[in-house]
């Protein structure tokens, strides 16, 4: 499981900019706009379906795509154009959970063998058959070491050809979380001999797209634009929208080009941007679920290495002061660092769980104070030096910063923040000699796939992202136990218990989840509104809201 965070200089879905894991993105300033209120802002994974046809979308990308060969330079704008060209083995639905698609049916005759029979009658865009062989050379490629997938494939053990139209794929342990990755760019589905054909330059203009999807790419303006068809032998139902064309803009841009009608569409990447354009004539907004969410991440260098300290800042956090001020309450004061869209399966279960945590107040009280500084008072190895906050200069990370100087201030504790350029930002994430100087860093995260169970290694006794070295051998089993539990409510439970472990020693503090933004023209409906654009064909959905 490939957990997207800032150590690759990324950003975040939907609010955030995603490129190929997470990043410190900025965020923007809210100032001029009017707060949403955030116990109105509720999450749909979909929009009304459309019923009208349209000849052609103009759409909106946070840059234009590096590569469009997602092996060798993943990023949101890439997997933006080509979740509508290319096909997955399963799919991402619209609310998170994960369903075959290429596959037509998968078995498991012990817990260590997964057995796919793929779907019969898919041609790729030259109107060659979609083969087994054309899968099989996929998996592998994906699964070489210098790929992006490559670490979905660690506990493979082989993959072969078993019939005309079924693969069958060997596990060393029994792997939860593999079909997950299969409905995202490590289940992507390349025709061999266009791919092996253009060699080094696939992926690059001029180049075909040696895929599947109910649309193909037929042209790509390096500087100008991406232009998408719609694939008239597609085996599935054919989109309402005959062509889409990508350009790409910053937030500005993107603003002022979605309300004079220069675009019709995009999935933001930014909350300043979704803040300016509310109640802009002729657009519409719709905020879907995301595993998105803004944290902090307490460091090596000690100033938060008690638990009990931990705990009290927790408490003593105004979250729905942070949203309001930094976000255009555009995000949601939140219990976990994970946001709901990693509910892909049993969602009652973890919904009921993230209400059972009392330690992360939106807006802390009296007695939560109380308890805050009777934490502080009682700790082991209070600091006596200022605990030390990392940010950058954007809106949403200062707003934060202060708030949490704010709460240790409130409970006892001295504090200053550390602001650093944004450029450089990302280097806390994967250089511990960077962060040498700080106790806390706020962090904004997202994990690609929808479980759990595939954020909550972070608190594994060895795991890279562990700074504190929170360990337990409990929580170590649980977690093990749960990335190799096939069964969903089994697996629900065994996360469920690492989440309340997780809090409890407050590994990590949570501040709130972000959602995924769709801007539309409000003669336009259909695609999903959640995160689920990255991986799936949004724009089949794309159409008229009128016939």
């Amino acid at each position: 499981m490939k957990l997207t965070s800032c150590i690759t200089a990324v950003g975040l879905v939907g609010v955030m900019t995603l490129t190929a894991a997470c990043s410190g993105a900025d965020t923007g300033s809210s100032q001029g706009t009017a707060n949403v209120d955030i116990s109105k802002l509720k999450l749909t994974p979909t929009t009304v379906e459309a019923t009208g046809t349209v000849d052609s979308v103009n759409w909106l990308l946070e840059d234009e795509p590096e590569s469009l060969d997602l092996d060798t330079q993943g990023g949101s704008a890439g997997r933006t154009v080509l979740g509508n060209v290319c096909e997955r083995l399963y799919q991402l639905q619209p609310d998170m959970s994960v369903r075959p698609s290429l596959v037509e049916k998968e078995i498991r005759p012990d817990a260590k063998t997964l057995v796919l029979t793929l779907r019969d009658g898919v041609t790729f865009h030259d109107g060659s058959a979609m083969t087994a062989d054309d899968v099989l050379y996929s998996l592998r490629r994906h699964a070489e070491p210098e790929m992006e997938q490559s670490d979905e494939f660690t506990n493979v053990s082989r993959m072969t050809k078993t019939g005309d139209r079924e693969i069958t794929i060997a596990f060393k342990q029994p792997d939860a979380l593999f079909t997950k990755a299969l409905a995202g760019d490590a289940g992507l589905v390349y025709n061999r001999e266009q791919v092996e054909k253009a060699g080094e330059d696939f992926g690059t203009p001029g180049q075909g797209d040696a895929c599947s999807g109910p649309y193909e790419l037929t042209g790509w303006k390096s500087g100008d634009s991406i232009t998408i068809t719609r694939y008239d032998d597609y085996w599935g139902e054919q989109p309402l929208t005959e062509k889409v064309v990508f350009r790409w803009a910053a937030d500005s841009a993107t603003v002022n080009a979605l309300s004079t009608g220069a675009a019709d569409g995009a999935y933001l990447d930014t909350v300043s941007t979704a803040a300016a354009l509310r109640g802009r004539s002729g657009l519409d907004q719709h905020y879907g679920p995301s595993t998105a969410a803004l944290a902090l991440i307490p460091t090596e260098r000690g100033g938060l290495a008690d638990p009990g300290i931990r705990r009290a800042l927790s408490l003593a956090l105004d979250r729905e002061g942070i949203a309001k001020s930094g976000y255009g309450g555009l995000v949601q004061p939140w219990a976990t660092p994970v946001g709901s869209g990693a509910w892909g399966y049993e969602k009652a279960t973890f919904e009921a769980a993230q209400k059972q945590l009392t330690g992360a107040p939106a807006t802390p009280d009296a007695d939560d104070l109380a308890k805050a500084k009777e934490l502080v008072k009682n700790a082991k190895s209070a600091p006596d030096t200022p605990i030390v906050i990392g940010t950058d200069s954007t809106q949403g990370r200062l707003v934060i910063a202060n708030a949490v100087r704010a709460a240790l201030t409130q409970i006892g504790l001295k504090a200053q923040i550390k602001t650093v350029p944004s450029a450089t930002y990302g280097e806390f994430y994967g250089d511990q000699e960077a962060r040498a100087d700080i106790d806390v860093l706020v962090a904004d995260w997202y994990i690609s796939k929808s479980d759990p169970a595939g954020f909550y290694d972070n608190g594994v006794s060895d795991n890279s992202n562990n700074w504190v070295g929170f360990s337990s051998p409990d929580y170590d089993r649980k977690i093990e136990e749960a990335l190799r539990t096939i069964d969903d409510s089994k697996r629900a439970a065994l996360v469920v218990d690492a989440q309340r472990q997780f809090s409890e020693a407050a590994v990590w503090i949570p501040v709130a989840q972000m959602p995924a933004v769709l801007v539309l023209n409000d003669e336009l409906t259909g695609p999903p509104a959640s995160m689920a654009y990255l991986y799936s064909p949004w724009a089949a959905r794309l159409g008229a809201k009128k016939g």
